[in-house]
């Protein structure tokens, strides 16, 4: 049996330092995309590693660039890719390799006043962060209405469950001048805690890497185990990984038009959208036992069958509450009128900034892995991509509803034609093998990383979140706007804390 497109691992080139900046050059106008960049350590801590994950194209897939810098500082590509700049910044953090020329040369990880003795990211037991209390800095404000510019430091902590975070606004009246968000007050070191343990139990710490991604970041996590392995899943399973996957964007959809429409003030459909994901996790947890999907996924296939006999009304039910309700928020003119020009995003910013998921494609950028990038049962399955030109958040509102049909299209297609057969087959890489596998989550393109040391326990896991990288491109959208209309962009991005603080 020939090994699916996934389950092969893209074989890592080496680049030197100094032809990496043309390399990269060349590949942006041949039209590729720089993904994301990381470090690690194969031949202990005096040896860095950085490696780049180049996406080439639609149907091509990913190059991995391995550069070894040593001693050196090794250039930034910020400049000309600046998607890359967190990831840059976010080494220079964790693994303290400063980049060449850094734009941006200020830590994003480490809040104000931190220190660390030894890297995080260096192969052993991590030591904790010492912090030192650090005076209020703020950017210096110019111009004769220099007087009249008010600053607004909102959170970390903020109303409700929302996870911690700080938002600056410098603003003139209504008009936000500026904006700076302070994340990661509540950084987990999840990467750090893939180190040492065994393939197995790195599926079920995936699951708990960001709780309403838990489908998505176990699929990227086992797809990579699984081309570190070269083994094949069986058909039957990963026809039901899909099912997961959807049911799993269907849920979070649902959840943010709900959201979106408290922050308009269209209480019924808030109240509706929290009604409908409702109805959805009790479909979850009829399937898995587990609202969020946990428990099923393991490298290799799944662990057991999933309960799909008593689904049948409770989708039906679902099914026959959607339309009304996406219609409903499609047709209520106060609604409309808050979303629309809101949070407008050009599609070469998304492009370039790297937004993803349904950010970028509701700024008319095409791209979505489960065609670009195929993986599992989705070249089998009837998938439509949904797009807008729109650029602002009724158009990310419109994406979504669209996405909340494809997926239903899907998961009636999955439990029509599942195939039979078994649901797992032996994963047990080699010791010292790698592997890259990547989802569509429903927050836009996820990619795991991993590689096994010589005793078979994982040395070094990667992941490049969708939040990580929206969050990155959010601010664009709130400068010279009006802080009447923040939340509702916020919103309209569907950015998770967790997903970003990993």
């Amino acid at each position: 049996m020939s090994a699916s497109p996934e389950a092969v691992c893209p074989a890592a080139e080496d680049v030197p330092l100094t032809d990496l900046l043309r390399r990269c050059r060349a590949a942006l106008d041949a039209g590729a995309r720089m993904q994301f960049v990381y470090a690690w350590y194969p031949a202990g801590p005096d040896d860095p590693e950085l490696r780049y994950v180049v996406h080439p194209g639609p149907g091509r897939p990913p190059h991995i660039w391995r550069c070894r810098p040593g001693a050196a500082s090794p250039p930034s590509l910020a400049a000309i890719a600046p998607l890359l700049s967190w990831y840059e910044r976010e080494i220079t953090d964790l693994c303290r390799i400063e980049f060449r020329d850094q734009p941006q040369p200020e830590p994003l990880v480490l809040l104000p006043g931190a220190s660390i003795e030894r890297p995080p990211l260096l192969p052993g037991p991590a030591q904790p962060l010492c912090y030192s209390p650090q005076p209020y800095g703020l950017p210096e404000v110019l111009g004769r209405t220099a007087q009249d510019i008010q600053l607004l430091p909102f959170g970390p902590i903020r109303a409700g469950v929302l996870e911690s975070a700080q938002f600056k606004f410098f603003y003139l009246g209504e008009a936000i001048l500026h904006y700076h968000a302070q994340l990661f007050f509540k950084h987990r070191g999840m990467e750090k805690r893939f180190e040492g343990i065994s393939p197995a139990l790195g599926a079920v710490l995936a699951e708990r890497v960001s709780g309403v991604g838990s489908v998505a970041h176990a699929l990227a996590y086992c797809q990579a185990l699984e081309a570190a392995a070269g083994c094949v899943v069986p058909r039957r399973a990963a026809w039901l990984r899909v099912l997961l996957a959807e049911l799993e964007r269907l849920y979070n959809h649902l959840h943010y038009l709900g959201h979106l429409a408290h922050t308009t003030t269209l209480k019924v459909g808030e109240a509706e959208g929290l009604y409908l994901e409702e109805l959805a996790k009790q479909i979850n947890c009829v399937v898995t036992g587990s609202r969020l999907l946990r428990g099923l996924l393991m490298p290799g296939g799944l662990r057991r069958e999933p309960r799909l006999a008593e689904i049948a009304p409770l989708l039906h039910r679902l099914t026959g509450e959607l339309e009304p309700y996406t219609n409903m928020l499609e047709s209520s003119t106060s609604h409309l009128d808050r979303l629309i020009t809101t949070g407008v995003l050009a599609p070469q910013l998304a492009f370039d900034q790297g937004a993803t998921g349904p950010v970028e494609r509701a700024s008319g950028v095409d791209r979505d892995c489960r065609r670009d990038q195929p993986y599992g049962a989705y070249p089998e399955l009837p998938l439509r991509v949904a797009l807008r030109q729109g650029s602002d958040a009724h158009a990310r509102q419109q994406v979504r509803i669209d996405e909340i049909g494809h997926s239903m299209r899907l998961i009636r297609h999955v439990l029509g034609g599942l195939p039979q057969g078994p649901l797992h087959t032996d994963c047990e890489p080699s010791p010292g093998a790698e592997g890259l596998g990547w989802t569509e989550s429903p927050r836009g393109t996820l990619y795991y990383a991993v590689h096994l040391d010589e005793a078979g326990t994982l040395a070094r896991v990667k992941i490049k979140s969708p939040s990580f990288s929206n969050w990155r491109v959010f601010p664009y959208t709130v400068h010279d706007s009006n802080m009447m209309d923040y939340a509702i962009n916020e919103a309209s991005f569907g950015l998770t804390m967790a997903g970003c603080d990993r």
